[in-house]
């Protein structure tokens, strides 16, 4: 049973309406409907919207990302992986996707902090290991002791793309192993496909949602006061 949903800041809102505004345009990664070849159901984009409006993870206010860029729409992903029972099943159709488009995967490799839960869970549904890069001395690293091996069939998965800057920084991490990168993938690209990471991107759902930089807002966003809510420092 779905718990409460506990009280958002004022200047912040659910989204709970199936349309809005800011959402101009949604779509369903390429052969997002039907069977991968392991034979489980890949989703819509629309059934990912749907799980982060259930999930009461759809926030409608001025939010400032950890790209800089100011808008209207955050995704507060934390609140799909505070149940296990929702992350699997996210994160077990975001594996299916990355079989269907890369094949079999050794390795998946996900920027710290926001990509490990959903890198785990992904390479759980994968049946391969998972590790996470973390800065030191500004730049992306392994660390802890994991090591990528040399030919390994590698997939970087990330939580949420906009600008695609901290995959494409955890990227040139994994290209300093001598492994096979496949591509990336991640459960939201808030660039509505328009972020070049540098490889092939999978991703469930595509999101055409405005971003904004702080000294271009637009008067009914400049009005609401600006919070940050993710968890990296704004670059």
């Amino acid at each position: 049973m779905q718990g409460p949903i506990r009280a958002q800041p004022a200047c912040l809102k659910l989204v709970t309406a199936p349309f809005f505004p800011w959402l101009r345009h949604v779509k369903a990664q390429p052969k997002s409907r039907g069977r991968s070849n392991s034979g489980k159901h890949l989703v819509t984009g629309d059934e990912i919207l749907a799980e982060f409006r259930d999930a009461g993870a759809l926030l409608e206010g001025h939010f400032i990302l950890s790209s800089g860029l100011r808008s209207p729409v955050f995704l507060q992903k934390m609140r799909i992986f505070e149940d296990p029972v929702r992350t699997e099943r996210v994160c077990g159709a975001l594996g299916a996707a990355i079989r269907e488009s890369f094949g079999q995967v050794d390795l998946v490799v996900s920027p710290a902090i926001g990509g490990i839960i959903p890198g785990y869970e992904t390479a759980r549904a994968l049946g391969c290991k998972a590790v996470f890069v973390e800065r030191e001395d500004g730049e992306f690293q392994l660390r802890r002791g994991f090591e990528i091996r040399k030919g390994a069939r590698v997939v970087m998965v990330e939580d949420i793309v906009t600008t695609g800057l901290s995959s494409r920084e955890c990227l040139a991490a994994i290209r300093k192993h001598p492994a096979t990168l496949l591509g990336a993938a991640c459960i939201v690209d808030r660039s509505n496909g328009t972020a070049d990471v540098g490889v092939p991107l999978v991703s469930l759902l595509k999101m055409d949602v405005p971003a904004y930089p702080a000294d271009q807002l637009p008067p009914e966003l400049a009005a609401i006061p600006a919070v940050k809510p993710g968890s990296r420092v704004p670059a």
